[in-house]
């Protein structure tokens, strides 16, 4: 298939995924990148009993308290 006849069917709202290899996809600047902070004991406690309180792991807690923080951060620098 060509590139304008995808184009036509994405814009026309149909489902192009059939036409997608998927296993080569990736999310540019998405990839993990693993990195090491150590926390204070009441930290932790702390970050645990709220990830509890939200059902949520300690890990996906502090990306959503990080990526909020540093929207706001590039919200604030772009004013």
């Amino acid at each position: 298939m060509k590139a304008k006849e995808l184009n036509r069917l994405f814009d026309a709202g149909e489902d192009i995924t059939q036409y997608l290899d998927l296993s080569k996809a990736r999310r540019i600047n998405q990839e993990p990148k693993r990195v090491n902070v150590d926390f204070p004991v009441w930290m932790v406690k702390s970050l645990d009993r709220e990830a509890q309180r939200l059902g949520v792991t300690r890990q996906s807690l502090i990306k959503l308290w990080l990526a909020d923080r540093l929207a706001q951060a590039g919200a604030a620098g772009k004013r």
